[in-house]
């Protein structure tokens, strides 16, 4: 077994007669650890942007949420709530009314989804840390404000800065349309901005967040509200939460659904993950094209150390032997390639994610390129790389094996 591995690496390291064939070598390994770095730096980049995202949202989406398994609204009573709010691991359990809704700024008209929360949603948010313009405020005095989200602000020219009010109106649910009088038929509440929010591009091209006794004002509604919103304290662990999930769950009965943070966006996740997937197979493609370098370099190997393969023939050398040999040395190109990759790609994407060297253009959320390093993406790019080598280091061989008989 150990005959083959150091015939492999002598031929791997001499001088071949022909230059090419070392060129191509050269070449092989060189683009593997291209595309090994490539790969590593890339899913790490795109890491970094997936717990920005998920960071991000946590700022709109609770740890879990409870809304009503048919309809729209609910009142949230009973001993259920209260043993919620009694758990070790429940930090803030606030209410919500939201709604699809038309707005009017300074004669700009559009649509926006309003979300009214309570006072423990302005206290508990870290949305304050994500204001561009103003301050997270939904009340001073007797006069209600709102905190509206960039891309909506942007399009509707609105301006803490300025008095203007936003209206915001919504269809009466207990009068009836009047054609000689529309504006009967709808009901209007008005707020003040007090700040400008960014999140997320989703996120900020539609929210605006008022006072929920606002909502409750415009949708006609005394204590209804559409879901009830759980955040946990900082470090809960997945288990705890799934057990808080199934609790609540059981307690409140068919009636209600308790949705975690990833079935809240469900789809958003999904594509993200198969974005990330995508990414990987289309690198491990490129890859496979680098890696026929390999096969044109082995193939004339092959044919250069005719004479060597028949001299370990006639010394009783078998075919299984002779095989390894050149498979062997084939995959040790690759082999060479992919530990040049990881030795750049690892560190690079290390010092970026502990340094931040490398600077986002613009004005961003961060200043830096986000980068987190995953062992698990590590391991999954050796396989792939040493995966793909083996293979490819097959194909002469077996040609040649088949050629010779």
């Amino acid at each position: 077994m150990t005959l083959a591995p150091f015939i492999a690496g002598r031929y791997l390291f001499a001088r071949k007669s022909h230059n090419v064939i070392n060129i191509i070598s050269a070449i092989s390994a060189i683009g593997m650890a291209i595309g090994t770095a490539a790969l590593i730096i890339i899913l790490s980049v795109y890491n970094g942007f997936d717990s920005l995202i998920r960071s991000m949202m946590s700022n709109v989406e609770p740890d879990l949420l409870i809304t009503p398994s048919s309809g729209k609204v609910f009142i949230p009573e009973g001993e259920t709530y209260d043993w919620i709010y009694d758990q070790p691991s429940v930090k803030s359990m606030c209410c919500v009314l939201q709604e699809q809704v038309f707005i009017n700024y300074d004669g700009k008209q559009g649509l926006a989804l309003a979300k009214g929360v309570d006072w423990v949603y302005e206290d508990e948010s870290t949305l304050k840390d994500f204001m561009t313009t103003g301050e997270f405020k939904l009340q001073k005095g007797d006069i209600p404000l709102a905190a509206v989200g960039a891309g909506l602000a942007y399009e509707m020219d609105i301006n803490p800065r300025f008095l203007s009010a936003i209206e915001i109106y919504f269809p009466s649910r207990t009068r009836k349309i009047s054609l000689a009088n529309p504006a009967s038929s709808v009901e209007l509440i008005k707020v003040w901005p007090s700040g400008i929010f960014s999140i997320s591009s989703e996120v900020d091209k539609e929210l605006i967040i008022l006072p929920i006794r606002k909502m409750q004002e415009l949708l006609e509604y005394e204590d209804e509200v559409s879901g009830v919103e759980i955040r946990l304290t900082e470090g809960t662990d997945t288990k705890e939460l799934k057990r808080l999930q199934k609790e609540i769950s059981r307690q409140l009965g068919p009636e209600f659904k308790v949705k975690d943070r990833f079935q809240q966006n469900e789809s958003l996740y999904k594509m993200m993950k198969y974005e990330k997937a995508a990414i990987y197979m289309i690198l491990i493609f490129i890859i496979i094209i680098i890696a026929f370098n390999i096969f044109g370099s082995l193939s004339m190997l092959i044919i250069e150390k005719r004479p060597d393969i028949e001299t370990l023939r006639c010394m009783g050398a078998k075919e299984r032997l002779v095989r390894n040999i050149f498979i062997l040395e084939g995959w040790m190109i690759s082999l060479c390639g992919l530990a040049a990759g990881l030795v750049v790609g690892i560190p690079f994407s290390l010092l970026q994610q502990w340094l931040g060297f490398i600077k986002m253009p613009g004005h961003f959320v961060v200043q830096a390129y986000p980068v987190i390093l995953s062992w698990s993406d590590v391991l999954l790019t050796i396989t792939g790389v040493a995966t793909i080598g083996y293979l490819i280091a097959l194909i002469p061989v077996h040609s040649f094996n088949r050629r010779s008989r």
